[in-house]
């Protein structure tokens, strides 16, 4: 119980605010991050299917649009993306260049508009999970000439440059070739077990923040 009271007592009462993509979507590790920290409000925001990056035909959901009209008084948001954009084929860009049509540059551009307008919220950037569907899989190189860990190296990149935190799922989450078959539902989408592995490295990492 003390434990408890003392993962708790930094969020008890607190709002937060999700971003991503079907993974996130999907609900299932929220419930368990809210229940262990104590989150009032969870507000999900995730568009499955889409990108952090902008353009081509699921524009509608890029997560650096979706991320420009979530509440502005949120105490904690997290933004989980990545495994899309390297299905779609979208270009990495570079650090420090505002080009929404990139990864670097679309997830960037949503930082600054968050900071901006709540510089008070506590804001962390998670990478994405390993996967291996459809023959993507973290040894694919994509169209546009990058593997899965270039996109999740973006993302930690892009935390150092912002003074960010960032869980890094890619590398701690457990999950990989042996394991996806048991954590997810099509070597993808996390199913019950997969859920619960990212809350467990979710909750001690939010609750140290």
């Amino acid at each position: 119980m003390a434990m408890e009271m003392t993962l708790q007592s930094k969020w008890l009462g607190a709002t937060w605010g999700t971003l991503g993509d079907s993974i996130t979507a999907a609900g299932g590790y929220q419930p368990l991050v809210q229940s262990a920290l104590g989150f009032s409000e969870v507000f999900n925001y995730a568009v499955s299917g889409c990108p952090m990056t902008a353009g081509g035909d699921r524009d509608y959901g890029a997560t650096t649009h979706v991320g420009q009209s979530i509440a502005a008084d949120l105490d904690c948001v997290t933004i989980l993306a990545g495994v899309n954009d390297f299905r779609l084929d979208k270009p990495l860009g570079e650090l420090g260049k505002a080009d929404v049509y990139t990864f670097y540059g679309a997830y960037t551009t949503l930082i600054e508009h968050i900071l901006k307008k709540n510089p008070r919220c506590r804001l962390s950037l998670w990478t994405p999970l390993q996967r291996d569907k459809d023959g993507y899989d973290i040894f694919y190189v994509n169209a546009a000439g990058h593997r899965l860990v270039d996109y999740a190296d973006a993302v930690a990149a892009i935390g150092r440059q912002y003074a960010l935190p960032v869980l890094n799922l890619y590398e701690l989450s457990g999950l990989n070739r042996l394991t996806l078959p048991h954590f997810t539902s099509d070597g993808l989408h996390p199913n019950e077990a997969g859920h619960r592995r990212i809350a467990d490295l979710a909750i001690p990492f939010l609750a140290g923040l």
